[in-house]
């Protein structure tokens, strides 16, 4: 069993910037890949951003590439994101998720764990 806490959630200005936390406990955290999804009002969860086990590779939707970075400290057993240059858009609820197989995947099925979300708002 994998617990998943976020945290670092909040209303910003558009242009702004935010660090988004997810610290796990539970098993080790270097098993599993990481993943970030986030949701909208009336809208389906979306595929944000993804490591693997090792934080080797990323993977990044289209609409935050360039502006999000992911990353992970294993020692701490904590994964980031980083969001700079935020638009309204980006307005949502954001939930960590853990995949056991270590490698990444855009498909929030395939994702064995999940936080229970922090909330992002920004403002134009």
């Amino acid at each position: 069993q994998v617990q998943l806490v976020e945290s670092g959630g909040g209303l910003v200005q558009a242009g702004g910037s935010l660090r988004l936390s997810c610290a796990a406990s539970g098993r080790r955290f270097s098993d599993y890949a990481m993943g970030w999804f986030r949701q909208a009002p009336g809208e389906e969860r979306e595929f944000v951003a993804a490591i693997t086990w090792s934080g080797a590779r990323t993977d990044y939707a289209d609409s935050v590439k360039g502006r999000f970075t992911i990353s992970r400290v294993n020692a701490k057993n904590t994964v980031y994101l980083q969001m700079n240059s935020l638009k309204p858009e980006d307005t949502a609820v954001y939930y960590c998720a853990a995949r056991l197989s270590g490698l990444t995947t855009r498909w929030g099925d395939e994702y064995n764990y999940w936080g229970q979300g922090t909330q992002v708002t920004v403002s134009s």
